[in-house]
């Protein structure tokens, strides 16, 4: 299996298509200027050493050796071997609230940015441990199934937006009837919900799935996104930003609603936590997860990568070293064998 270690530093390639777009330019200038000493027949009678094709030539072997800089720079790899291991592992669901709610920036920057980097952070703690993402607002939407891919995971996460669901709401019920759908059948193992939310437009329907859940087997743990005091909600109209206001025309100021989800976690068998304690939240659940009964599963690994970059270095030195030794005169040699001549 072929990957790139660190996949972000590709991005660096982007700077190839700006210098192939100044390079195209210069010779357009340089072009312009030549035509300005006269007919560029008599020009070239009287530079009859400098050759037509070095300066592309050359140009084309600096942008090779760039690219392969950048490849060479994101650490290409290839899996040595594949194995089958088993592992024993719980299944954690985590369901992030995307709300319009979610915006308000009583918690800075916003309810939802603070939600997604703590949402990050438990992912990495909980490695070993299968995970799924759920999104919700007025409906529940699974969006990446129980996986031990943690990088997809923190992924998906740090993508989540208010846009992801169009109906707006808090539908707590709807994420946790969908988790329940998603957990393997075959596990009778316990398992655990994980949800996010600032506790807004709920309704008895949460507490009676967050019931028949803990019924099932399943651990409900809520995470308050929010302040007491809470904040208002920003919203665009007519391209404008401001804040949403209800129907007399008042700014809605959401808040955070604690007793909801404490009587949630309860329900669920689970506990309430502020996200405002962070790590402790974190290393509270992650003793809780690890303590549960674990479930053995199947998994095809690689074992070893090995790194490749040493090869596009290689070439990368290699077409530079020849960039260098070029010069921009006709070579004799090459002069007598006009290879563009038809």
């Amino acid at each position: 299996m072929f990957r790139f270690e660190y996949t972000e530093h590709l991005y660096a390639l982007a700077v190839i298509p700006i210098l192939i777009f100044f390079f195209i330019m210069a010779m357009m200038y340089r072009r312009r200027i030549m035509q300005q000493f006269g007919e560029s027949r008599l020009v070239k009678q009287l530079m009859p050493q400098v050759s037509k094709y070095k300066h592309p030539v050359k140009f084309v072997l600096l942008i090779l050796a760039m690219s392969l800089l950048c490849v060479s720079y994101a650490n290409p790899q290839w899996g040595t071997k594949k194995e089958k291991v088993k592992r024993k592992s719980s299944d954690v669901f985590i369901a992030l609230d995307v709300s319009q709610s979610m915006m308000a920036q009583d918690l800075p920057p916003s309810r939802l940015d603070r939600a997604k980097q703590f949402t990050q952070k438990l992912i990495k703690e909980l490695k070993g441990e299968r995970i799924g993402t759920i999104v919700f607002a007025g409906n529940a939407y699974l969006q990446m199934p129980l996986t031990a891919d943690y990088s997809s995971a923190a992924m998906f996460v740090k993508s989540a937006s208010t846009r992801m669901v169009p109906t707006q709401g808090t539908a707590i019920g709807d994420a946790i009837r969908l988790a329940m759908q998603s957990y393997d059948e075959s596990g009778k193992f316990q398992k655990t919900l994980i949800i996010i939310t600032d506790g807004e437009n709920h309704d008895q329907d949460a507490l009676d799935q967050a019931k028949m859940a803990a019924e099932q087997g399943v651990l409900i743990f809520t995470i308050g996104v929010g302040t007491n005091a809470g904040g208002p909600i920003p919203t665009f109209v007519q391209g404008r930003s401001e804040y949403k206001k209800d129907k007399q025309g008042n700014t809605v100021i959401s808040k955070l609603n604690e007793n909801m989800l404490s009587s949630l976690a309860a329900a669920g068998s689970g506990k309430y936590y502020n996200i405002t304690n962070g790590e402790k939240v974190i290393d509270a659940l992650q003793k809780y997860i690890d303590a549960l009964e674990k479930q053995e599963f199947e998994q095809r690994t690689f074992s070893e990568y090995e790194s490749y970059f040493q090869w596009f270095l290689a070439l990368a030195l290699l077409f530079l070293l020849i960039e260098f030794v070029i010069s921009y005169q006709k070579s004799e040699w090459w002069s007598k064998r006009d290879i563009f001549r038809v």
